[in-house]
């Protein structure tokens, strides 16, 4: 697992545009405003580009890289097509499968299963109907926590609703996989749930 994820504190940007149909993040450390991850959609067909500006949006594949700035893949997050529940596979650095997410029947505000290489359950995340807030947990443990509220040192990077922290928790302990899987579904919760 590379180091840059063993961090507790991400502010994540995403890249805005009238016309835009791939999904492109920036993530920085909040402390120093410098940029430690981007993630990237490189490869979206021609078909799936004409999609995403349709209702048919949140049905549509996507198969997204998180790389370093000098483009050393650091996890990669793929989902097929999704007719009615999104289920995603997330891959470390050398393409092997470290786990997923599954979306949770019929969940107000919005939740998944985080699984594990064997799919087994290794947290949840849960989020609230009223905005976007979403928490990492299990048993009543805390991992994560994403919003778009920030009042931290890096304030000022904040610019637009498009924008948002994640946090890991001392619960998760360093080189820990799910780190990984929870960057990763942080990447997404846009794709899978807010479309």
């Amino acid at each position: 697992m590379h180091d840059v994820l063993n961090r507790n504190l991400y502010l994540v940007k995403e890249h805005v545009g009238m016309f835009k149909a791939a999904n492109n993040f920036d993530i920085y450390d909040p402390e120093t405003g410098e940029m430690i991850l981007e993630c990237r959609e490189d490869n979206l067909g021609t078909f799936t580009k004409m999609l995403r500006f349709t209702d048919y949006k949140r049905m549509t594949p996507f198969d997204i890289q998180i790389r370093t700035p000098s483009g050393e893949q650091v996890i990669r997050i793929s989902r097929g097509v999704s007719l009615f529940l999104s289920t995603v596979a997330v891959f470390d650095k050398n393409d092997t499968y470290i786990g997923g997410f599954k979306e949770k029947f019929f969940s107000i505000g919005g939740a998944f299963h985080v699984l594990g290489p064997d799919d087994s359950p290794l947290c949840e995340l849960k989020g609230k109907w009223t905005g976007w807030n979403f928490h990492f947990m299990k048993d009543g443990v805390d991992f994560a926590h994403v919003s778009k509220k920030w009042s931290g040192m890096g304030k000022e990077l904040f610019t637009s609703a498009d924008n948002y922290v994640l946090e890991m928790f001392d619960t998760i302990p360093q080189d820990n996989p799910l780190r990984q899987l929870i960057m990763a579904a942080v990447m997404c919760i846009d794709m899978v749930l807010k479309e």
